[in-house]
């Protein structure tokens, strides 16, 4: 071996195990044995990193253990063994022992063979371990992106109990519960993607890159409504000391070492090198800040995803020409980015890199970040496959229970348990008023708030509507009906609950309400010169001879003697006249008091002045000789 594949070989193998000395987290769910009593509990599993785990959801299911084929390295149908479930069987997890093949091939004969799931059990007693997807240029990984199943990989002996209890004539059913894999504490979901710019590194770029075209639209969707925060990271290595100044540390690392990516090809004398990786991963990081800082962060998802189209390492084109292309067509702010990038090739930190780098190391819950492409879904890996379908229920079970989006309750990801039976909730069909709601953990009966009335109740058995404006809903369940131009209805519009039939009518209010014939009751029109006719909701009452009946005291005014009449109109003359002469007289006594009195105020100020004819004449002074 020559000094220049020694010295890639060496750091080669420095990159790539630098990471894995890292905190690296198993990500667990929850396993409940229900049956047989022997073995039944709560079990930790670990989630595989393929497939599709049921992310907010649970799956029951009972445990087959093959007497053929326990290593699944072949298939099934080999040996006449399939696992699909009867009508009204439960769904069938498939244990299966650790070793021989690759975990993935060992879910995607098991799913050809139709289990729900399989149970990986370990072979050697150890701490649980993630299953991961193999190396590509090893295995012939055509059938990974095919597998839908969920896969959980279990201890040696929670594996050896199993075993035992089925052996022994035992029904092992079991439950994988999915529902706190990922937090969901509010209304917005904060998720990261570690992703990178390379697409020569086989299958697992290429689903990388197909997955970003295909969830770009989910993604800013979620983004523009305010339901998620989206943040990209890529991951980079330094170059150790002793190595700076070597070759392959200067075509793998920008900054003098300090930022690095393995060579796109893994050969140092062709095609692109490490160094432009790091460079276009920069780019990318930076058109994220500086879209961020305009408010329109996912415009990161549509500069992504023409890079890959556009400017592919295999086609020549995976340089800053083509990229400052798209971002010229995105109206991204060209100079703002190169500023971002900066120099790398001086001798300095680079802030948005060495802030990347301080990012891979785990905080809290989350681990180190050591595999690319990875998800963070509220500070949780994501294990599964890298799909739309897939990664957008692992999001979605991220949401606080009832505030999804309605991106999470499309076909694909979620059964509406609304459509059927009405989820057993209160419903009332005539107005279309339903307490079923749909959410993605399953439906909730909960009354519903229509058109800004609140309805209140247990939202199994019953819903009532409630307060002002209720009776606008379903005539807040009372009784209402029409004939002709006149309308009734038991419902009063304000804060006072329970249903009342309208004045005229008799009844429980909510059912019927029937007309009261006031006539036959003998309650109205019961003077002598009346007559009586009853009416819907009301009555009709007329006097005799032509009379006027006074409703509001039952009465008829007059009679039909004319003598009786003349009497009537002269008395009320007598009385018209006699109103008048008082107001006249009144007027009069008020208008002779008001002159007596302005006469002597008169007469008192004139005497202050001069002597009256009515008083003696004054004397002059008294004077004294």
């Amino acid at each position: 071996m020559n000094q220049e594949k020694l010295g890639f070989f060496t750091l080669s193998l420095l990159l790539i195990l630098s990471p894995a000395l890292c905190r690296f987290v198993v990500e667990k769910n929850n396993l409940k044995v229900t049956s047989p009593d022997s073995i039944k509990g709560i079990y930790e599993c670990a989630i595989g990193n393929f497939g599709v785990p049921q992310y907010g959801g649970t799956l029951v299911g009972t445990v087959v253990y093959p007497k053929s084929n326990q290593k699944a390295c072949k298939s099934y149908s080999d040996f006449d063994i399939s696992f699909k479930s009867k009508p009204g069987g439960l769904p069938t997890f498939v244990l299966i022992d650790r070793g021989e093949c690759f975990f993935t091939l060992k879910a995607w004969i098991a799913q050809q063979a139709g289990a729900a799931a399989i149970l990986v059990a370990d072979n050697k007693a150890e701490p649980l371990i993630t299953m991961d997807t193999p190396e590509e240029d090893k295995s012939d990984a055509d059938y990974l992106q095919n597998i839908t199943i969920p896969s959980a990989l279990i201890t040696k002996s929670l594996g050896d109990s199993i075993k035992s209890a089925l052996s022994g004539g035992d029904m092992v059913n079991m439950k994988l519960d999915w529902t706190e894999s990922v937090p969901h504490p509010d209304e917005r979901v904060e998720y990261e993607l570690w992703t990178n710019s390379n697409d020569q590194c086989g299958k697992k770029c290429d689903a990388q890159i197909e997955f970003l075209k295909n969830f770009k639209g989910a993604a800013q969707i979620l983004e523009k409504g305010g339901h998620t925060q989206f943040t990209p990271h890529y991951i980079t290595w330094y170059c150790p000391e002793a190595f700076t100044l070597s070759k392959q540390c200067k075509s793998q690392c920008i900054n003098h070492g300090r930022y690095c990516a393995p060579d796109p090809e893994q050969d140092f004398t062709k095609g692109y090198d490490g160094k432009d990786v790091v460079v276009q991963n920069l780019r990318q990081a930076c058109v994220y800040r500086v879209m961020n800082e305009t408010g329109k962060p996912w415009v990161w998802w549509d500069y992504v995803t023409d890079f890959a189209i556009r400017c592919p390492m295999k086609e020549k084109k995976y340089t800053k020409e083509c990229a400052d292309e798209i971002i010229k067509s995105l109206d991204i702010d060209l100079k703002k980015v190169d500023k971002c990038i900066g120099d790398p090739n001086a001798d300095v930190e680079n802030p948005i890199l060495k802030a990347e780098q301080e990012s891979q190391i785990g905080k809290g819950s989350r681990g180190d970040v050591t595999i690319l492409p990875t998800l963070v879904v509220n500070n949780r890996q994501y294990r599964g496959k890298l799909e739309k379908g897939a990664v957008l229920k692992a999001m979605c079970s991220g949401f606080q229970e009832s505030t999804e989006p309605a991106i999470c309750l499309t076909e694909d990801l979620n059964t509406n348990e609304c459509l059927e039976n009405n989820g057993g909730c209160w419903q009332d069909k005539a107005a279309n008023i339903t307490a079923c709601r749909d959410t993605f953990r399953g439906r909730l009966c909960e009354c519903p708030t229509v058109q800004g009335v609140k309805f209140s109740g247990d939202g199994y058995t019953h819903c009532k509507a409630s307060g002002a404006l209720h009776c606008g809903i379903n005539n807040g369940g009372c009784w209402r009906e029409t004939r002709g131009s006149y309308t009734y209805s038991a419902c009063v519009d304000d804060h006072s609950n329970g249903c009342k039939c309208p004045l005229g009518f008799k009844g429980d209010g909510v059912k019927s309400c029937e007309d009261v014939d006031e006539c036959k009751e003998k309650t109205v029109c019961q003077c002598p010169d009346c007559k009586c006719k009853n009416t819907w909701g009301s009555y009709e009452c007329s006097c005799k001879n032509g009379l006027l009946y006074m409703r509001e005291h039952d009465t008829c005014i007059g009679s039909n003697k004319v003598g009786t009449t003349k009497l009537s109109w002269s008395f009320l003359w007598f009385l018209i006249i006699a109103v008048g002469i008082a107001g006249l007289s009144g007027y009069a006594v008020y208008k002779y008091r008001i002159r007596r009195y302005m006469d002597a105020e008169i007469r008192g100020i004139m005497a202050q002045y001069m002597p009256l004819e009515s008083q003696p004449t004054p004397r002059g002074p008294h004077m004294d000789i």
